[in-house]
């Protein structure tokens, strides 16, 4: 039979329980509202700010008007460029999704009645970015060309033709980028996840005071334990690309060596943000709940590997750059789609390996010689 002095008694001690078990604060509080903002701010389908290259050939004042209608439309972030050469590189490392070539013949062509012809190129690694941006260039153009033929009286207006084509993945098969993201978080779960458990289970089962009285130090701790787990983590990675090509078919341009580098920097960052957390908590849940927080869903939504980073908010796009998973998505995809371009792939290998560091020199700080 329930008795309320019972019940009462029970629900006190639970809740004195509470109050001191921080996983449960934590679990609470801290972790809703962290998943609220991400999800809020992080998960959107909508693609604004487009980063596109414009490239004017032609100098007439026509064209400059067609190139002022794109750079006041808020869903489109033109950046001028002089030589085609130079905006064909930053679609390559990946500055801009898009190119706009105005051609020199364009305000003759316009003015003698003819279709005057624009070209645009889209990178076809964001399949949903290339298929939206597409949609957007042929709307500021019919704008324009509405605009242009009503200033001048025009009762027809000239149609612009715009020759399309998409770079790196022509089928804008969603495969071809869906499944290296995929990589990345499988690889983020491995490095983080995994390692996020080590130390706390050292500390739960009593091993940690028999390894701390050895004559191995934290340095010979830190290595004994991160050489397997890198090992690991790249016999999966190898897995990962293997099935990705031969039962996915997603192309892969790139090299091996280039994929081992990249893969080795972000591995080695995961795995020093999973010491770390191993390292500061002395609980296995309580180190897979933080793992989880700071590492899984950060890489699986702020990566760009599902959603595009330029369309999220400000603050929100300065933390993606604490991640390492954004700079891996970018390569990952760029070794499968496009080949070896080092000129991205060296810049976001410096960024991952000085994350890892930093982890790593936390972690060597705070892990003890000895027992107190």
């Amino acid at each position: 039979m329930l008795r309320l002095r019972r019940l009462f008694a029970l629900m006190k001690k639970e809740t004195l329980q509470v109050r001191r078990d921080p996983s449960c604060i934590l679990i609470a509080f801290v972790l809703p509202a962290i998943l609220l903002f991400i999800f809020g701010y992080g998960l959107s389908l909508d693609a604004e700010q487009i980063k596109v290259a414009v490239v004017l050939e032609d100098r007439s004042p026509v064209a400059v008007s067609l190139w002022n209608s794109f750079e006041k439309t808020k869903y489109i972030d033109t950046i001028r460029f002089d030589r085609r050469r130079d905006a064909e590189d930053a679609i390559v490392n990946t500055r801009v999704r898009g190119l706009v070539v105005i051609h020199n013949d364009f305000s003759r062509q316009l003015h003698s009645g003819k279709q005057a012809a624009i070209q645009l190129i889209t990178d076809g690694v964001e399949t949903n970015t290339a298929t939206i941006l597409e949609n957007y260039v042929y709307g500021v153009i019919g704008v324009w060309a509405r605009q242009w033929a009503r200033d001048r009286g025009l009762e027809t207006v000239t149609p612009v033709d715009v020759e399309s084509h998409v770079w790196f993945n022509p089928e804008l098969r969603s495969r071809n980028a869906l499944v290296p993201g995929s990589i990345v978080l499988i690889m983020a779960m491995i490095g983080t996840l995994l390692t996020s458990l080590v130390v706390a289970r050292e500390w739960e089962r009593g091993t940690m005071e028999a390894m701390l009285s050895t004559p191995a130090g934290p340095l010979d701790m830190l290595f004994g334990k991160l050489i397997p787990y890198y090992v690991l983590g790249m016999v999966s990675n190898v897995v990962c690309v293997l099935i990705a090509v031969h039962f996915f078919y997603v192309p892969f341009r790139g090299s091996v060596f280039a994929l081992l580098a990249v893969s080795s920097a972000f591995l080695l960052a995961s795995l020093g943000m999973g010491f770390w957390i191993s390292t500061l908590c002395k609980n296995q849940f309580l180190a897979s709940q933080l793992s989880l927080v700071l590492a899984f869903l950060p890489n699986f939504i702020l990566s760009g590997a599902l959603f595009e980073i330029n369309s999220m908010p400000l603050p929100i796009r300065i933390v993606t750059y604490c991640f390492p998973a954004r700079y891996y998505v970018t390569s990952l995809q760029t070794i499968f789609m496009t080949g070896d371009i080092w000129t991205l792939f060296i810049p976001n290998m410096l960024l991952m390996l000085a994350i890892a560091t930093l982890f790593f020199v936390v972690t060597f700080r705070i892990t003890p010689e000895r027992l107190e």
